[in-house]
């Protein structure tokens, strides 16, 4: 982990110069950088919230640290539309730096801060872009541009913003080892399994704790059927990754998958009850808990009450909005928890968003409307109606973002429509679905059980 933190000179050394006379500002800077990309917690500094909270202590004059500030609200889910005393922030913040003595640099990372914090992600991650044609060893662009567009669901953008610049960086720059992680993902989402494994198990080399590089190697691990390689690489590995608080638990999803495809349903259930439901060290985690009880439950497993703590996870916070991808989430728990009402209520919040709100996050949601609708027709027993709404937009739900693995709750969830809609259509269409699935994953204890209903449907 790097951890000799940046002062004056040295940013100034690299050619990213910071508009501060305090040291101790900038190496709160480098610190809390650094755990952003690493995905943890330094106890040294206090973690990331406080090195970000000390950076703007030794400077308060000091804009890239009131920008880390927004940048840290913005990922916590805060955006500027519903929270005026952000939006008064936020807007501070520019016109500070419109006659603060600051770099161009500097600038153009407060334009895009807002342009995130309004929700024009798309527009942000131009901006970022066009940081990095002038300086292609910003790491806080390159990470910023990485992860929002993992969230807009941008495959190829992912992988090419990191191998533009990655030619730049030489091997003994402080957090260089964190762009082959990122590198490695933008491979394997975009199907190029072989070299994405050499780009993550490189990063392994160079820091075993590099969560991202471990991340980047389970989804190989999983979109080639490797799912025992898989297991046995988490295990052994686990010591090391699971340093990694803020990430930690997505692993452990995915660990889950691999149980899931096995057709060992209690396993998946003993680390959702471990790592990801309301007993874990850290609490529910949406998008993963929600996804992987719907699965299980899709399989025919009685999760019990496990929904209840997903569905009061979410309640306080239907009317937020951060994402199309995760209030489809929100969605799936209102159903499994059977809060109908509250499902009803989340829908109705999307609609007022829809036509109350402006960006490219709001336009996102606005064509996502179609899989909302498809998930209450399925909650409803209207399975044909389902199918009716998801297949023909089934290869446009990339636009939802997220990840390959994370969208193939949608995949199971067509699979499962099909198979409960009565009709030979329906039953003729799922054995397809399942067999291109075959064809992709190879054959699986879990294909070799849905391929079994396709025959007891054909009896019936």
């Amino acid at each position: 982990m790097h951890s000799n933190w940046r002062d004056c000179q040295e940013w100034r050394s690299e050619g990213l110069p910071l508009s501060t006379t305090s040291n101790e500002a900038c190496k709160m800077y480098d610190a809390t950088l650094a755990q952003l990309l690493g995905f943890y917690n330094d106890s040294s500094v206090g973690g990331m919230q406080k090195s970000a909270d000390k950076m703007v202590e030794a400077d308060p004059n000091f804009i890239m640290g009131q920008t880390w500030s927004c940048l840290l609200k913005r990922y916590s889910g805060q955006l500027t539309w519903r929270d005026a005393e952000f939006q008064t922030n936020v807007d501070d913040l520019v016109k500070r730096a419109e006659t603060a003595e600051i770099t161009g640099r500097e600038r153009k990372h407060v334009n895009a801060a807002k342009l995130f914090a309004d929700g024009y992600s798309i527009e942000a991650c131009l901006a970022w872009e066009k940081i990095l044609v002038d300086y292609p060893t910003d790491a806080l662009a390159v990470k910023l541009a990485h992860d929002t567009y993992l969230d807009l669901g941008y495959q190829r953008q992912m992988r090419d913003s990191v191998a533009r610049v990655l030619p730049y960086w030489k091997t003994t720059k402080p957090l260089y080892g964190y762009l082959l992680g990122m590198y490695s993902f933008g491979l394997v989402e975009t199907d190029l399994y072989a070299p994405a494994e050499t780009m993550a198990r490189k990063g392994l080399e160079m820091n075993k704790q590099d969560i991202w590089s471990s991340h980047a190697l389970v989804h190989v691990l999983e979109m080639t059927a490797r799912y025992e390689e898989g297991i046995k690489f988490l295990n052994s590995t686990r010591n090391d990754w699971t340093t990694c608080d803020a990430l930690a638990y997505h692993n452990f999803w995915h660990w889950a998958l691999y149980y899931l495809e096995k057709g060992d349903f209690d396993g998946a259930l003993g680390i959702y009850d471990a790592e990801l439901g309301c007993k874990s060290e850290q609490g529910v985690k949406l998008h993963d808990a929600a996804s992987l009880l719907a699965r299980l439950e899709m399989e025919g497993i009685n999760v019990g009450d496990r929904w209840d703590d997903v569905y009061e996870y979410c309640r306080p916070i239907i009317d937020s909005h951060v994402r199309c991808f995760t209030d489809i989430h929100m969605l799936m728990a209102c159903h499994g928890a059977k809060q109908k009402e509250l499902g009803q209520n989340l829908m109705e919040s999307i609609r007022d968003y829809i036509r109350n709100t402006k960006g490219s996050n709001r336009d996102i949601t606005q064509s996502g409307l179609p899989v909302f609708e498809a998930f209450e027709a399925y909650n409803d027993e209207d399975y044909g109606r389902a199918v009716d709404i998801i297949h023909p937009i089934r290869y446009d739900l990339v636009k939802l973002g997220g990840s390959n693995a994370q969208r193939d709750v949608f995949n199971m969830f067509l699979i499962h429509a099909a198979l409960r809609a009565p009709g030979r259509y329906y039953q003729n269409l799922a054995r397809q679905l399942i067999l291109e699935r075959e064809a992709l994953r190879q054959k699986t204890p879990l294909i070799d059980q849905l391929m079994a209903k396709t025959v007891n449907a054909h009896m019936d």
